[in-house]
């Protein structure tokens, strides 16, 4: 009788922490979950999977949001050993639909409306500079 009474217990107690990690898992925070209303413009990888693999992005937001801007930069897909940028742009300028590799990754004369870079090396580090271009 109390081999059962345990056996039951023990099994309440998987059963809730199933539940909880189950919860944790599917209630996860995503791009759609920041403030600023991000929409992805354009977005580049070049098709090398021998060397750095290269990803470009440009976003547009609502608001100069500088924190969640770097937090939308990190849910981008990044590559050990590759390179990803993502610029942002306000919503209602003009913003580039046409992406390129290397260091120059559009046409400059966009590079007035641009307000941040977000920038992941292959090393792991971020950082995200305000008005890039000025």
């Amino acid at each position: 009788m109390r081999n059962k009474k345990f056996n039951i217990f023990l099994s309440v107690v998987i059963l809730v922490l199933v539940g909880w990690m189950m919860k944790g898992t599917f209630t996860q925070p995503g791009i759609d979950d920041l403030k600023g209303e991000f929409t992805e413009v354009a977005h580049y990888r070049n098709e090398n999977n021998t060397g750095p693999i290269q990803y470009v992005f440009t976003v547009t937001v609502k608001d100069t949001l500088w924190s969640e801007m770097e937090t939308y930069g990190n849910f981008k897909p990044h590559h050990k050993g590759g390179n990803t940028k993502v610029y942002f742009f306000m919503k209602g300028s003009t913003v580039p639909n046409q992406l390129s590799p290397g260091k120059v990754n559009f046409d400059p004369t966009y590079n007035g409306a641009c307000i941040a870079l977000y920038e992941k090396t292959a090393m792991g580090n971020t950082s995200l500079t305000k008005y890039p271009f000025k």
